[in-house]
């Protein structure tokens, strides 16, 4: 569980520095775009390219097609050059270190996690939810074998409280039983120096020869 326990710490603040960086990365898109570049095709068409590596591959070097490739590298660059500077002002790309750090350190805790044995059904179920967790974020929650996972994760979730529930019952017994022997010995006991008493009693006061 300890190690569960650092995953989860590790986990949730992946989730934190996500969030940050995704709101950070609109504020971005709001204020200065997507870095990219427009060209106009042989036809006349107008597309817009999100890369330097999709204008290459949409401009040839062909001689009719160097000058609008250099034109269009040379805008895409001008633009990312825009976004590089606005990330730093206002610390996303820091954001986006810290991000892939985090995650780096989820991901090790989640190997540890997984070659570390468990020893109770509450171990047995942290390996599921770390499994579950980390599984959906990168498929279809809906899709095998995540909903048979979950259903396994409630059966042990429901045994160990019905094993925590007699366990309970078992113990209150025990006490409540310990209780009953001590004040029936108890009794037991009074009765004894009850009767004691009462035989001393009855010598004093019975004439001679009838005791």
């Amino acid at each position: 569980m300890a190690v569960w326990r650092k995953w989860q710490a590790a986990y949730e603040q992946v989730e934190r520095l996500c969030r940050e960086q995704q709101r950070l990365e609109r504020q971005l898109a709001e204020t200065v775009g997507f870095p990219c570049a427009t060209i106009r095709l042989r036809d006349g068409e107008r597309v817009t390219l999100p890369s330097i590596q999709a204008v290459r591959n949409v401009l040839s070097s062909d001689p009719e097609d160097v000058a609008t490739r250099a034109k269009a590298e040379a805008e895409f660059a001008a633009h990312q050059a825009r976004w590089d500077a606005a990330a730093r002002e206002i610390g996303y790309s820091e954001a986006l270190r810290a991000e892939y750090e985090a995650g780096e350190r989820a991901e090790d805790l989640l190997e540890a996690l997984a070659e570390t044995p468990a020893s109770s059904l509450a171990g047995a179920a942290a390996k599921l939810d770390a499994v579950v967790r980390e599984g959906e974020i990168c498929g279809d929650g809906n899709e095998f074998p995540w909903p048979q996972i979950r259903s396994a994760l409630e059966d042990i979730g429901r045994i160990g409280r019905q094993t925590e529930r007699a366990r309970s019952f078992r113990a209150g017994c025990a006490s409540r039983s310990r209780v009953d022997r001590g004040e029936g010995a108890a009794s037991v006991s009074a009765m004894g120096r009850a009767r004691t008493q009462y035989e001393k009693a009855r010598r004093r006061i019975a004439p001679r020869g009838q005791e």
